[in-house]
């Protein structure tokens, strides 16, 4: 009589699937890890969609000008892109679900005391460019109806910072309430790699009145 120690096939079958389910989970974080490691940081301009009564919750959802599909139609690369019609028939987008990917170079004007100045977007590419100058970086985003999604649009942070964050920008509303029709005072720093991954690494804040302004950064 023989033992037969040989696991059987379900049992096989069912760790390689934890092993594989386990391989998923970790490579998020692991992504993540490495952008932070090897990225290059850059700055991108917030639009948010109430300026001023931002952060409610734990999770926050932001987009930037580079979010907008309007702002991406005039560059190089636009025709490209593969598109589909609007309800209306009257403007074209980017067919969701494109994986695409935007261009940034660092802004060329001097450097001013304020917020950190935002990259600007120059073109656009299917596939990710393998050569570019030392002030640019490629970002990938996928097209979604009318909008660009780049994983930076959903982040949670700690209910003091949010509240910290809320109290600055309703001060600068009162102190300038004429302005709350131009881009809020705020912009996010991220780190970008070589493959256009990016992870949010702050958020700068500028607050007070014009003789008082203050500039806040605020660690994610």
């Amino acid at each position: 009589m023989t033992n037969d120690t040989t696991p059987s096939i379900p049992f096989r079958r069912f760790w390689l699937a934890m092993l594989f389910q386990t391989a998923l989970i970790l490579a998020v974080p692991a992504q993540a890890i490495y952008t932070h490691i090897t990225g290059k940081i850059i700055i991108l301009q917030t639009t948010p969609l109430e300026p001023y009564n931002l952060l409610r919750s734990y999770s926050q959802t932001m987009r930037y000008d580079i979010s907008s599909q309007e702002e991406l139609r005039g560059l190089p690369g636009w025709n490209n892109l593969p598109k589909q019609q609007s309800d209306d028939n009257t403007v074209t987008f980017i067919k969701p679900g494109t994986h695409f990917y935007v261009i940034l170079a660092e802004p060329i004007s001097l450097r001013l005391p304020g917020l950190p100045q935002p990259w600007e977007p120059i073109a656009l590419t299917l596939k990710r460019p393998t050569s570019l100058t030392n002030n640019q970086v490629v970002l990938r985003g996928i097209a979604q109806r009318g909008l660009i999604e780049y994983g930076l649009e959903n982040y949670n942070m700690p209910e003091a910072e949010r509240n910290q964050i809320n109290d600055d920008l309703q001060t600068a509303r009162q102190a300038n309430p004429e302005q709350t029709q131009q881009l809020p005072p705020i912009v996010m720093e991220i780190k970008v790699d070589s493959f256009g991954n990016a992870v949010p690494i702050s958020l700068w804040v500028r607050t007070g009145e014009a003789s008082q302004r203050q500039i806040r950064q605020y660690r994610l």
